[in-house]
């Protein structure tokens, strides 16, 4: 019987990096290796399947449609073979580890500094590799075998994943005293002034779930969307340029101290956001994030 040479699983890696990059020198530095061992790789992995699965110029690196197709195919077995380790992992102690958790900005400066020291005192044996993402490239990751869970906020598609809920956000609308009225006192939807509504730009979930829990399509066309982050959008609206909506826990984590700004909850049919931890459906270590899941819950 003639002997069988199958693609070993570092040249799968090769491959997946590349494609990741674009970039054989950016691949090379993701591998922990020098770019001539990448290289030579992928092409003992051409040589070893038959076919060329990426084409090389000066300037840019272009995968075949065959190549687009065997990269993808490498991101599950790569998967599968990183699940072989999580069996084992989730077979001892729980919890222990590592574990590779992408969190959306609009969660991470207000909640991880909670959380952190008590997931450390508890589950001493866990490695947590963090990564702040918006929740497009989180899954995106999630997906494709980079990441093992997510912290984001529902509703968002995220793909064929588990969540589990760990409790409501709700959403205040944040601003001078004079324009929206005293602090704590409820505001309506309809009371929100469009051509003063500042906004987190596209790509954060959190824009999206303060769109639909206003439920008035002209604010989408209105609202200005220009801030790349929260506490960039508060300090706008500290200098007079609008008024904005703020998530209840990052108000309890004090981004609004040192402002002129009050903050009044939104009264809408579905003012707030769910934040919850996603991870792959039938994933070995499903226990594991049920577990963390929890602890989350609890640390709030």
């Amino acid at each position: 019987m003639a002997a069988t040479y199958l693609p070993t699983l570092k040249q799968l890696q090769y491959l997946v990096a590349l494609q990741d990059s674009g970039h054989f020198g950016r691949a090379a530095d993701a591998c922990f290796v020098t770019q001539s061992t990448l290289s030579a790789g992928i092409r003992e992995l051409e040589t070893l399947i038959g076919v060329v699965l990426v084409e090389r110029t000066r300037r840019v690196v272009r995968f075949t449609p065959l190549g687009d197709r065997i990269a993808e195919k490498a991101r599950r077995i790569l998967r599968e073979a990183e699940e072989l380790g999580d069996m084992a992992r989730a077979a001892g102690r729980p919890l222990s580890g590592d574990m590779r958790m992408s969190v959306i900005p609009t969660i991470a400066p207000f909640m991880l500094p909670r959380i952190l020291p008590r997931l450390r005192r508890d589950y001493p044996e866990l490695r947590l590799f963090l990564r702040e993402e918006a929740s497009g490239p989180a899954c995106e990751g999630l997906n494709h075998g980079r990441t093992d869970c997510v912290l984001l906020a529902l509703p968002y598609a995220c793909g064929e994943v588990t969540s589990q809920v760990l409790f409501e956000d709700r959403l205040f609308l944040a601003g001078p005293e004079a324009e929206i009225g005293a602090s704590g006192v409820s505001v309506g939807a309809e009371a929100i002034d469009e051509t003063r509504l500042l906004l987190l730009e596209d790509g954060h979930c959190l824009k999206d779930h303060a769109l639909a829990a206003c439920n008035r399509p002209e604010l989408r066309a209105e609202a200005t969307m220009l801030g790349t982050s929260l506490h960039t959008i508060v300090q706008m609206v500290d200098n007079g340029l609008g008024v904005t909506m703020l998530p209840e826990m990052a108000l309890n984590a004090g981004i609004l101290d040192h402002t002129h700004l009050v903050a009044r909850p939104l009264s809408a049919a579905n003012p707030s956001r769910k934040i919850a931890l996603v991870w792959r459906r039938a994933s070995p270590r499903e226990k594991d994030f049920q577990l963390l899941a929890d602890a989350l819950t609890q640390a709030h």
